[in-house]
């Protein structure tokens, strides 16, 4: 029977697999409710797989893989990570883990998939002593993510293309996986030339070379560029591109991920290779907060009157003229009804005129724009448990607490969104289960490790422009 050491602040995760554990008879489970309980625990007793959560409070499950692996301790180590973040994936392979997964609903056919990762990881030490192993944990990995993207081994040959770039380039998986020579490059340009994938270790002066406008780069991480492409019916395009290495455990580079946008519409008045100081700018401005969600209208697009309005609303937000607001608010929407944070404090300024039903629809608006934004999830659920506590309703709370649990995903150390969750549990009578999150709060408040949200409008204010949301 296998040992395997859980480390999750989830208490119903942990007494679930635990007891899918004891009934299948296949591995023996030790639980941990904090790194810092199981780096307690390490030092006592070895076990044959550590299986723990990406996001946790003062230690997250990468900190915890760093730690452990710079102690020399090469236990094999499964990541759990939430659904679409290939970042945390991409974070977990590099660190050192041996294979993530992510959280789903259907805790036997989790259990199920763990047991074989672990059988899988304890036959070996690290991700890359294996080749065919390491191609088929990148093939998830970018399988797991919700944006276009492939991947090419070292030696240049295609790994994974996953089904959102399929659709966007009308090409089938099959037609490019396992293929080499920049076959995977035609459906972008109508020719075979290296894409940024293959430009990630060669200077700025090569990048620029191959036409693409560095927005950002990062010392051994991603590098962020603008290029033009040209379309299978020969019409041209503007593709934003997100280029990453990944290395195994030992530090060895085993692939380079790319992710590819269509962002036409986004640039169509500007001429991507004019590197003047305002194209820069405008250019790393709207790149920038498209690099965390493509969602179209995001503020960095605002131009004109819509900006103008939106300062104006804002404004009178501060000044507490919440009708008048509203009513600027309103301006920039009938220009473009797609900007999340123009909702947002359209909903926020309902909320303080006392009109719920108006705040939340304004609220959903935005989330339903921006569904990953944290400040904008920790608002739709602070409007969720007001509405919960004034009319005694535990089915609002819960789904305020669902709410904020995604904001916590997002912001484990966010000690307002766990005080939030804890608030909720109380009001629907869930007294031992608030505690646990009030503790989470006042933990964080006693390392002084709290990250606030720092309201958009605030940023806007000061910056005279855009800026995305931690």
């Amino acid at each position: 029977m296998l040992s395997v050491l859980l480390i999750d602040d989830e208490p119903a995760l942990l007494e679930v697999l635990k007891l899918f554990s004891e009934r299948s008879r296949e591995m023996s489970v030790h639980t941990a409710q904090s790194a810092t309980e199981a780096l307690r625990i390490l030092p006592e007793k070895t076990f044959d797989a550590i299986i723990v959560d990406y996001s946790m409070p003062e230690i997250d499950g990468i900190e915890f893989l760093k730690i452990l692996r710079s102690e020399g301790n090469t236990t094999p180590v499964i990541i759990f990570t939430g659904v679409g973040h290939e970042r945390q994936a991409i974070d977990a392979i590099n660190n050192g883990a041996n294979f993530y997964l992510k959280k789903g609903e259907d805790p036997q056919a989790q259990f199920r998939e763990l047991v074989t990762m672990v059988k899988t990881a304890v036959e070996r030490t690290y991700i890359g002593k294996n080749l065919g192993t390491t191609k088929r944990v990148i093939a998830d990995m970018i399988n797991f993510s919700s944006d276009p993207s492939f991947a090419i081994d070292r030696e240049g040959k295609v790994v994974a293309w996953n089904t959102p770039l399929e659709q966007l380039t009308d090409t089938p998986a099959s037609a490019v996986i396992e293929k080499s020579d920049y076959v995977y490059a035609e459906p972008f340009f109508g020719t075979r030339r290296k894409m940024l994938a293959d430009l990630i270790f060669e200077p700025d002066d090569e990048i620029k070379r191959q036409k693409y406008m560095i927005v950002s780069r990062v010392a051994k991480g991603p590098i962020i560029a603008v290029t033009k492409g040209s379309k299978r019916d020969g019409s041209e395009w503007t593709l934003w591109t997100k280029a990453m290495p990944v290395f195994d455990g030992q530090g060895n580079f085993i692939a380079a991920v790319e992710t590819v946008r269509d962002v036409t519409a986004t640039f169509k008045d500007i001429v991507i290779h004019d590197e003047t100081q305002d194209a820069v700018a405008h250019l790393t401005d709207v790149v920038s907060s498209q690099s965390a969600k493509p969602v179209k209208g995001m503020f960095d697009k605002i131009l004109g009157k819509t900006s103008t309005y939106y300062k104006e609303g804002v404004i009178l937000y501060q000044e507490k003229k919440y009708a008048e607001a509203i009513g600027a608010f309103n301006k920039a929407l009938e220009i473009d009804d797609k900007l999340p944070y123009v909702w947002n404090d359209h909903g926020l300024c309902f909320r303080e005129m006392g009109d719920n039903k108006s705040a939340l629809q304004s609220l959903l608006r935005a989330v339903e724009l921006a569904p990953e934004n944290p400040e904008l999830l920790f608002n739709l659920g602070e409007t969720l448990e007001m509405i919960g506590v004034l009319y005694m309703s535990n089915k609002y709370l819960d789904s305020a607490i669902q709410t904020f649990k995604m904001v916590a995903n997002q912001m484990p150390n966010n000690a307002n969104t766990w005080n939030h969750i804890g608030i909720c549990y109380k009001e629907m009578g869930k007294p031992e289960e608030a505690k646990f999150y009030f503790d989470r709060a006042r933990d964080i408040h006693i390392w002084k490790k709290d990250t606030p949200i720092i309201p958009n409008r605030d940023k806007f204010l000061l910056k005279g422009s855009y800026a995305q949301s931690p």
